[in-house]
């Protein structure tokens, strides 16, 4: 990986880690359904009017659609809003870079290097470690929940891949027009009598905390993270970038424990170094392999 695209592969992890307080934000006022329907009608709206249609096969653009857009916010949110803690949603939620190399292996052909594997290994003890350290904090149900959610983002990462889009950003948008329909339908059967409550009061002084949490989601984790994240992706082999999802949960833990007050375990940020040190081992490899 070349050095500023090493920059840009760090700064998603920051875009995405302020991303869980930021979620739970949202979530104070929102159902978490309809909450995840709202994030992707606001990013449909301006990549119909303005983005040109990204030159890839449909079934790849719908595939990373349903799998990031559906399966990966759908089960995130409700798994928070069940009782998943945000800095440890920000933890188990990396499980989806093993899944993306176990998927990348299988359908892409890609290698795996026993040094990437070692790498790999690293990072997934850590976040053992910190998961160890956190599993009294969450009940069983929304741990489930956001595994099923990194399952759904690795499925998203393959189809990214195998899209190779010219311009990514332009699926990255695109990706965005799919998840609405199904997401609200979701939201109709789970969450009927509140979805009205929620809409007719989103402009009240209480909504704006959740409003404001709604605009980063919108704008910083989802525009410019994915914009990034999917660019990266058609550039590198997806067991490269992958890795570099690990250090989420770093900013995640922190950053939860600085607005809202989820105090880490020091056996947490010394398992955070584990995780940061098994990414950087995991991506030199890629680059030697």
């Amino acid at each position: 990986m070349q050095g500023g695209d090493r920059g840009l592969v760090l700064l998603v992890p920051v875009l995405w880690g302020l991303n869980f307080p930021a979620t739970a934000l949202l979530l104070t006022h929102y159902p978490p359904v309809l909450a995840a329907t709202l994030r992707f009608v606001l990013l449909a709206i301006p990549a119909m009017l303005f983005v040109p249609f990204p030159q890839v096969r449909l079934r790849w653009l719908i595939g990373g659609a349903m799998g990031v857009g559906v399966m990966q916010f759908a089960f995130l949110y409700i798994g928070m809003a069940v009782g998943m803690p945000a800095g440890l949603a920000s933890l188990v939620l990396q499980a989806s870079a093993p899944f993306t190399i176990l998927l990348a292996a299988g359908f892409l052909g890609e290698r795996l290097t026993p040094r990437r594997l070692a790498g790999i290994g690293l990072a997934v003890l850590g976040l053992a470690i910190i998961g160890a350290t956190r599993a009294q904090s969450a009940a069983l149900l929304p741990v489930l929940l956001t595994l099923m959610a990194a399952f759904g983002w690795a499925i998203g990462n393959i189809c990214s891949r195998l899209a190779m889009p010219p311009k990514p950003l332009h699926m990255t948008m695109w990706m965005s027009i799919v998840p609405p329909i199904p997401l609200f339908a979701l939201s109709l059967l789970m969450e009927g009598p509140q979805i009205v409550p929620a809409l007719s009061g989103a402009f009240t002084a209480g909504a704006m905390p959740a409003n404001l949490g709604l605009l980063y989601v919108v704008i910083f984790a989802s525009f410019i993270g994915y914009g990034i994240w999917n660019t990266l992706i058609s550039r590198y082999p997806a067991s490269e970038v992958a890795p570099w999802s690990m250090l989420v949960p770093i900013v995640g833990v922190a950053s939860s424990w600085a607005l809202l007050g989820e105090r880490p375990h020091p056996v947490e940020l010394m398992a955070g170094a584990l995780v940061i040190g098994g990414v950087i081992l995991a991506s030199r490899a890629a680059v030697r392999a």
